[in-house]
């Protein structure tokens, strides 16, 4: 299995927000007419998304080339995570959103979206020196996650 050097990773982490950016915008867009609340959450998420990866890019220039300590595990579980069709798929893009037919539908998949990515990040928080940079993004996301379990819940509640 080829390995991440630590630049690689972050530029996945990069690549992750880009996505995450496309699949908040796209859903906006396509619930617009259907929930004013889901709107605005991802019209939001969307632009935290183009926050992070900023920040992702300027760590990026940062952190040099050197391997820390342990680096070939750290790069095989990135690899796994990376790997997984649900969080980038085998063509580095997220999968069809084709399949996103309801509110609760992509409410579903946006939590899975940022469980995965929240994994990475906790990979990449032990992969480098700058950790206040990727703890202070690792709240954000769970926050992110909160803010869909929440609004998850009201879509329950409200249920006829």
């Amino acid at each position: 299995m080829e390995r991440f050097s630590v630049r690689e990773v972050i530029e996945q982490a990069v690549q992750t927000e880009k996505l995450g950016y496309q699949f908040y915008i796209t859903m906006a867009e396509r619930f617009r007419n259907e929930d004013e609340r889901l709107t605005k959450l991802f019209t939001t998420l969307a632009e935290k998304e183009k926050r992070h990866e900023a920040t992702y890019s300027e760590l990026k220039d940062i952190v040099g080339d050197i391997e820390p300590e342990g680096w070939e595990d750290i790069s095989q579980y990135m690899r796994a995570i990376v790997e997984s069709e649900f969080f980038l798929g085998k063509n580095k893009s997220l999968p069809s959103m084709d399949g996103i037919k309801s509110v609760e539908d992509a409410v579903d998949f946006a939590l899975g979206f940022e469980k995965e990515t929240l994994l990475y990040f906790y990979g990449l928080l032990s992969a480098i020196k700058e950790k206040e940079i990727v703890e202070e993004i690792i709240n954000e996301e769970r926050s992110h996650i909160m803010w869909l379990t929440s609004f998850k819940n009201s879509l329950i509640k409200n249920r006829p």
